[in-house]
Order: C-alpha cells, then sequence, then structure tokens
C-alpha cells in the first residue's frame, strides 16, 4: 500500500463558510520548487478563494499524471516534456497552469574534472535516472559538438545523480536540477558545473506545470487555485526571505542548508502568471520530440496545453 504525506489546508475562512475541496498531487516531496504552492496555503490565499486545498506527496513520481488521468485528483504537478509524451499515449491531461517556467535540467560535471567541453565527452560513461526525454535532451546537446548518442555509454544511476558523479561512477549526468544538485555537490565539498540544456539545442520549455483531466476538469475552481498562487509568487518575489521564514517553517525536513541555497536558486524561475500560455513553446517542444522519434505525427497545442482565461 502506498503511503501518502499529507498537508492540511489552512483555514481562515469563517467554520460557516463551506470551502470547495481540491487535491494537490506533488511531482515528489516538498521542496522550494513548491515554494508558490506551500506559501499560497500557509497564507490562507487558498482558502481566500473559497479553497481547501490537499496537498500530497507521492511514493512513486510517476503516479500524479496517471492518477489525475483516471479521475483520482483535480491536479497534479509534471513537467511539460513528459506532458507531450502522456497526450500522445492517449491520458486526457491537459497543461493549465506553469509553476516553473524554465528548465530546471542540466548535463551536469565536475568543476575541475575531466570534462571541460560537452565535446570531451565523446567515449565516456553519463548517468540519467529516466530513459526516453531525457535520451532525447542528450542527443540534442550532444548533437550540438559533433558527438553522437552511440558514441558514450549511458549508465542507469536511478536517482542517485550527484552522488554518482561524486563518486566518479560517470564522467556525467544528464537530468540533475541546477538549483539542487548543483548545491548538493557544494555542500559536500564538491564543485559541479551545468551545461544548460536550453542553451544547447534543447527548445525552451516549461519545467514544471499543473495538469488536469481534460475532459473532467472544474475551469473555475482551478483557476481560483491559480490566482492564489499567483498572489502567492507575488509574496515571494516582493519578500524573498520573509516567505522562506514561512517556507521552512511548514516541516523541519525543509529546514536545512540545501533547501535554503536551493529556494534562492529556485525563486527567479516560479511563473509570475501561472495561468498564461506561451503556445509556442509546446509547438516547437513537439516538433522536438516528434523529430526524436519519441511520439508520432504532431498535435495541436490546443490538446497539449491551455490558457484557462481565454476560456
Amino acid at each position: 500500500m502506498r503511503h501518502f504525506f499529507f498537508f492540511t489546508a489552512m483555514l481562515v475562512a469563517s467554520p460557516a463558510v463551506a470551502l470547495d475541496k481540491m487535491t494537490l498531487l506533488l511531482d515528489w516531496f516538498v521542496n522550494p520548487d513548491h515554494g508558490p504552492v506551500i506559501v499560497a496555503q500557509a497564507k490562507g490565499y487558498f482558502a481566500d478563494q473559497g479553497l481547501e486545498v490537499e496537498i500530497v506527496a507521492p511514493a512513486d513520481p510517476s503516479d500524479p499524471p496517471k492518477l489525475v488521468a483516471a479521475g483520482k485528483a483535480d491536479l497534479a504537478i509534471s513537467y511539460q516534456p513528459s506532458q507531450h509524451l502522456q497526450v500522445a499515449e492517449g491520458l486526457p491531461l491537459l497543461r493549465v497552469g506553469t509553476l516553473v517556467a524554465t528548465p530546471l535540467n542540466c548535463l551536469l560535471v565536475l568543476k575541475e574534472g575531466p570534462i571541460q567541453t560537452i565535446a570531451d565527452l565523446e567515449g565516456k560513461k553519463i548517468g540519467f535516472s529516466v530513459a526516453g526525454v531525457e535520451e532525447a535532451l542528450l542527443t540534442a546537446v550532444l548533437g550540438n559538438h559533433g558527438v553522437s548518442l552511440d558514441s558514450v555509454e549511458l549508465v542507469n544511476v536511478n536517482w542517485s545523480l550527484s552522488p554518482s558523479l561524486m563518486s566518479r561512477q560517470v564522467d556525467a549526468v544528464i537530468g540533475a536540477f541546477r538549483n539542487f544538485e548543483l548545491n548538493q555537490m557544494e555542500i559536500e565539498g564538491v564543485e559541479g558545473r551545468c551545461f544548460f540544456v536550453e542553451e544547447e539545442g534543447v527548445p525552451t520549455y516549461d519545467e514544471l506545470i499543473y495538469v488536469a483531466n481534460s475532459e473532467s476538469m472544474d475551469i473555475m475552481k482551478i483557476r481560483r487555485f491559480l490566482r492564489a498562487t499567483e498572489l502567492a509568487t507575488q509574496f515571494i518575489i516582493n519578500h524573498p526571505q520573509e516567505s522562506w521564514e514561512i517556507f521552512r517553517s511548514t516541516s523541519a525536513e525543509l529546514d536545512d542548508e540545501l533547501n535554503a541555497k536551493a529556494w534562492v536558486d529556485t525563486l527567479p524561475r516560479f511563473a509570475l502568471r501561472p495561468e498564461a500560455l506561451d503556445a509556442g513553446r509546446y509547438e516547437r517542444f513537439e516538433r522536438f520530440l516528434s523529430e526524436a522519434g519519441l511520439i508520432e505525427g504532431l498535435r495541436d497545442v490546443s490538446l497539449l496545453a491551455v490558457d484557462l482565461g481565454t476560456q
């Protein structure tokens, strides 16, 4: 039986006022990437919008979009690259908002190690966690420097990205988040260096998005949810230190050096207009995945993502 961690909504409205319940499934355990959600909860922005939001961190990070597609939750935090694959597979999922509006993924190497350029990776070992999208990203990044995917050895290191690099089990890792793994390595006394995928031939994309069931979503309820997270993001930008204090106070596990560093690095990447949609990003990334052979054909942006404010 899977276990979940629950964060109970902080209600500021009168007990006599019934709040609409929503369930949000996170992509992973609570971390600074989820700042606007946690701050919106703590400051009562959800309750102000008439919502009681249950925030659930899953045991298996691959489950949330599937559960939303099955009608088991209102929203899930997912990834734009995954959204293209899941819709191509037939899941009734629609991007309804953006949480982190820039890529976080990077190709990570040791700063003082033997890999000083991407071309140096020819014949070397590269660690990864998730097959499919990461291989497509790696193919583009390597190809930008004349290196073929066939000329490197791929090693599945599961979720042990920075440890496998620091122990020199591999020469580089793809899938490392620049706001976490770099800080984790620094804390361990080992400096890393990121090659940013969006600077190396990969179309820019939204790293973290909110997805809903396209067949059963409650548009107005979701819009209220996004309004609350927009207000929280505004508060975070205007009051970075105070918002960090609020965030870390919600759980003892969040109050450490790694999360403090990651908070600072994540803050400028939050979507200031979470409801707004950049359709071009979805068109370009759909084409990128199709050309990489990960999906067949091309789907219209309307089947992948929507700006609910235009509905």
